[in-house]
C-alpha cells in the first residue's frame, strides 16, 4: 500500500458520481477468465489518447471511468451511462477494487507512475500510454513491481504489435541486412498543438475551468497557478509534466532498433540543441545521439535522433532528388543493405532502394514468420489477461525503452553530455542529475518507497 491513507482521503475527497449497481465479475484473486469472459475495465484518464482505451474497454465490462476533468470525461460518459465516473483513481480503487480485473491509464506522462502503482498493488493487470513513466526510477520500479505482483503488464507503443514490426525482426534476425553499426531516426515534432512555448514565462494564469481538479491534475508534482499553457493538451512541452518530443514519440520510433538489435543501455549520449524558449520548457529543435556497447559478436551501434529544424543525413543508397519523408521515419544501415520504415511506428518496412527490394524479395518470404499479436496493444494485453502470451510491451521489454528515452530527454534537458552507469542508476561524474533520474515526490503521492 501507499503511505497514502485512502481511507482518509476518501473522508475529504469528491466521491464517485455513482457506482454500478450490479457488475458481472471474475475479479484478480477468482479464478482467471476463460477465453470467452469478460474483462472488467477501469480506465483512468478518458479523453485525448483515453478515448482509444474507453472504446476497446466498452468492448469488455467496462465498469469505471476516472477523469479528473469532467469536459474530458463528458464523451466517455454520454457513450457509456451507468458507467460510474470518478476523479481521483485512489478512490476508484478503493470504493470498486473488489469488481475491477485490469486498469487502462492513459493522463499525462507526470501521473502515469502514481496511477499505475496504485493499481498494481491492489493486483490490478495494467495497461499504460507511452513512455511508460516520467523518470528512470519510476521505469524501474513498475518493472520489479509487475514481476513482484505477477502484473499482466502493456505499454501502448502500438507499433509493437504491428505486422511490420515482424517483419523488421524477421529479416533482420535472418542476416538480411548484415551487421548494423548505424541507426537513424527522426520527427517533425515538435509542433502545434502540443508543443507551444508561452507567450510569457511564467505562462499567463486563468481560472481553474469548472468541472476540473487542477490538484489532482498535479499529482505527484508541485502544483502551480492554472494555465491554459498547461491544460489540457501543451503540458508535453513543459519538463515538469512532459519528455519532450522524445517521450512523445521515441518509444515508437526507437523501438524496432531497440528490439531487433538487442540494444541494451546506452553508455553516452550527446546532444546538440537550439536554446529554449524560457525556463521550464523544452527546447524547439535538438539532435541526440546514442552510443552503444558491442553485444556478443554484435558491432557497437551509433543511434541518432533528429528533431525538426535539423538535417536528416539520406540512407546511403537513397535517390538523391528524393526528399525523406516529413513527417519522421527510421533506417538501419547495414553491411548488406539498408532496412527503412517511413513515419514513427514501422507500417510499411522495406529493404532500399526498390530495385535491390525486388532482387531479395524471393528470399523475404522463404523467411519463416513470426506470429500475429491481434488487433492492436490494447487487444493484445486482454488476450494475455485471458491465458495468452504476455504482450510484447510488457513492463520487462517497455521500462528499457522508456529509460532509453528518458536519457535522451535529460541530455536535451541539460544540454550535456551523458556517460551512463546502467548498473548503479547514475550520470557518471555528475550528481546533479540524481533530482531528475528519482525526482522529488509531493506529500500523500508517495509509492514505491519514493
Amino acid at each position: 500500500m501507499s503511505k497514502l491513507n485512502r481511507r482518509s482521503f476518501i473522508k475529504t475527497s469528491a466521491t464517485a458520481a455513482g457506482v454500478a449497481s450490479s457488475i458481472p465479475l471474475f475479479s484478480i484473486g477468482k479464478p482467471g477468465p476463460s477465453a470467452n469472459s469478460k474483462i472488467n475495465v477501469a480506465v483512468v484518464g478518458a479523453g485525448g489518447q483515453g478515448g482509444y482505451a474507453v472504446n476497446m474497454a466498452a468492448s469488455e465490462n467496462f465498469v469505471a471511468i476516472c477523469d479528473v476533468d469532467d469536459k474530458r470525461s463528458a464523451r466517455a460518459v454520454a457513450k457509456n451511462p451507468g458507467v460510474p465516473l470518478f476523479k481521483d483513481f485512489r478512490v476508484m480503487l478503493d470504493k470498486l477494487g473488489k469488481e475491477i480485473d485490469a486498469v487502462a491509464i492513459s493522463t499525462p506522462d507526470h501521473t502515469h507512475f502514481p496511477a499505475t502503482m496504485a493499481a498494481m498493488e491492489c493486483g490490478k493487470h495494467v495497461f499504460v500510454q507511452k513512455p511508460l513513466a516520467h523518470n528512470i526510477w519510476q521505469c524501474r520500479t513498475l518493472q520489479k513491481t509487475a514481476r513482484k505482483n505477477k502484473i499482466i503488464s502493456q505499454m501502448g507503443n502500438q507499433g509493437h504489435t504491428f505486422e511490420g514490426m515482424r517483419r523488421i525482426k524477421e529479416w533482420t534476425d535472418a542476416g538480411m541486412i548484415g551487421d548494423v553499426s548505424e541507426v537513424i531516426t527522426w520527427t517533425n515534432r515538435p509542433n502545434p498543438p502540443w508543443f507551444v512555448p508561452p507567450s510569457s514565462f511564467p505562462p499567463v494564469t486563468a481560472d481553474v475551468p469548472e468541472g476540473m481538479d487542477w490538484d489532482l491534475w498535479h499529482g505527484p508534482v508541485e502544483i502551480k497557478p492554472f494555465s491554459h499553457d498547461y491544460a489540457p493538451v501543451r503540458w508535453r512541452g513543459w519538463w515538469d509534466y512532459g519528455c519532450g518530443s522524445l517521450g512523445d514519440i521515441g518509444c515508437h520510433t526507437f523501438d524496432a532498433p531497440f528490439w531487433v538489435l538487442d540494444l541494451g543501455m546506452p553508455t553516452k549520449i550527446e546532444v546538440d540543441r537550439k536554446e529554449p524558449p524560457g525556463p521550464g520548457f523544452i527546447s524547439m529543435s535538438s539532435m541526440v545521439t546514442y552510443h552503444f556497447a558491442a553485444r556478443g559478436s554484435k558491432p557497437p551501434v551509433t543511434l541518432k535522433w533528429f528533431e525538426k529544424g535539423y538535417d536528416v543525413p539520406k540512407p546511403k543508397c537513397w535517390n538523391k532528388g528524393k526528399p525523406l519523408p516529413s513527417q519522421g521515419g527510421m533506417y538501419m544501415e547495414g553491411s548488406k543493405d539498408t532496412l527503412f520504415h517511413p513515419g514513427m511506428r514501422p507500417n510499411s518496412p522495406q529493404i532500399i532502394p526498390n530495385s535491390r527490394y525486388m532482387e531479395v524479395k524471393g528470399d523475404l518470404k522463404k523467411i519463416p514468420k513470426l506470429p500475429s499479436v491481434g488487433n492492436g496493444p490494447i487487444q493484445e494485453w486482454f488476450n494475455a489477461i485471458r491465458g495468452g502470451p504476455m504482450p510484447g510491451s510488457n513492463f520487462d521489454y517497455s521500462a528499457k525503452l522508456t529509460e532509453i528515452v528518458i536519457l535522451g530527454a535529460m541530455a536535451q534537458r541539460s544540454g550535456k553530455t551523458i556517460e551512463w552507469d546502467a548498473k548503479n542508476m547514475k550520470v557518471k561524474g555528475q550528481p546533479e542529475f540524481d533530482a531528475w533520474i528519482k525526482e522529488p515526490v509531493r506529500k500523500g503521492w508517495e509509492y514505491g518507497n519514493s
